[in-house]
């Protein structure tokens, strides 16, 4: 037995090979089981998910850190360690230095490549867990700074796998900077729409279904790019505007207004007796009040008017939708038209009274 373990082969022995084959062989089963434990608990939590989407009372709790646990094991922990295994068991054979630089490079490589699967992985799912809480527009937000974080992780992986090869980076970091420098100042508006999308995103001024106005633009936030965000406006049309203008811009967000004030003004004529003026305000306030999505503040004799006594009226629509207010105003207006018909009062309407003086 010791004989056929002494026996060589390529400059190593049979035991070498065998020890080498056993640790792999070994490590391979230990992380096939494993593998076999995650899928099988992947599958149970995606069942659990789906039970809980379509009954939430029976779904037990369950932290979502478990599900992160189970998906950085499939995608990164099991596959680094099974290459890590590969690289153990030729190492205990003691190959040639070329054989082991050329190991040793494959083995930087995939560490560099689990290494951004594992960042990809805990950055995806921070802003899943983020999206969950806003609904689709914070899934909608984070596609694009996704994006973004992607590019900034890849092109930091490239440097360290340079120069853990050996490649001198220092001048091409060096010859980057002066780049950057020149594309930075030829590029300064779209590096401006890309700095004021993070104002948006963190900020978060407006979301998408916003309706908001700002200088003569009147519109539905539609989409928010990195570099531009898209307005359906009132007539139909979709206006491009860029970040930095909506950023630098005074908006109105209405999507956002908890309740509507409205004043309005009327006026009545000047024969208009003391006691209808005076019951003019107490009216106003019994019709308004009638209204279930209205609070009612006040109502006044404002002013003397070229042709009419003039009242201010202010009051509050409890849902800011503007169709809404609008049939509210409708029923006000027109209580009040049938309400001073039936108190003899006659609204104003511009007229002018000329007096004619006879010379005898």
């Amino acid at each position: 037995m010791n004989e056929l373990l002494s026996i060589e082969l390529f400059g190593r022995n049979v035991l070498d090979y065998a020890v080498s084959a056993v640790v792999l062989i070994a490590g391979l089963l230990v992380a096939a089981i494993i593998g076999r434990v995650v899928s099988r608990s992947q599958k149970r939590e995606a069942e659990r998910i789906e039970a809980s989407a379509e009954v939430p009372e029976t779904a037990e709790g369950r932290s979502p850190r478990y599900s992160l646990v189970l998906r950085l094991l499939q995608r990164v922990v099991l596959p680094s360690a099974r290459w890590s295994l590969v690289y153990l068991a030729v190492r205990i054979l003691e190959p040639a230095e070329p054989v082991l630089l050329v190991l040793r490079v494959i083995l930087i490589i995939l560490v560099t490549w689990y290494v951004i699967r594992l960042i990809n992985t805990g950055v995806d799912a921070a802003f899943s867990a983020y999206a969950a809480r806003r609904g689709e527009s914070g899934t909608n937000r984070i596609k694009p700074l996704m994006a973004v974080i992607n590019l900034l992780v890849w092109v930091i992986a490239l440097a360290f796998l340079l120069d853990n090869l050996g490649v001198e980076i220092s001048a091409i970091v060096a010859g980057l900077g002066i780049g950057g420098i020149a594309i930075a100042l030829a590029a300064q508006a779209v590096l401006g729409d890309l700095f004021s999308y993070f104002v948006i995103f963190f900020d978060r001024p407006f979301e998408l279904g916003d309706f908001v106005i700002f200088d003569d633009i009147l519109g539905t936030i539609e989409h928010i790019g990195i570099k531009t965000t898209r307005i359906r406006s009132l007539g139909g049309e979709q206006i491009v505007v860029s970040n930095s203008l909506l950023t630098g811009a005074k908006l109105r967000n209405y999507k956002r207004m908890a309740e509507r004030r409205v004043v309005f003004s009327f006026g009545v004529t000047y024969d208009t007796g003391a006691d209808k003026l005076r019951a003019i305000p107490e009216l106003v306030r019994r019709i308004v009040e009638s209204e279930e999505q209205t609070r009612f503040d006040r109502a006044h004799f404002k002013a003397y008017g070229s042709s009419s006594l003039d009242f201010e009226v202010v009051y509050y629509v409890l849902n800011p939708d503007y169709a809404v207010y609008m049939d509210i105003q409708q029923r006000i207006n027109l209580a009040m038209y049938e309400g001073f018909a039936e108190h003899g009062i006659r609204f104003a309407y511009p007229t002018r009274t000329v007096y004619l003086e006879r010379d005898d």
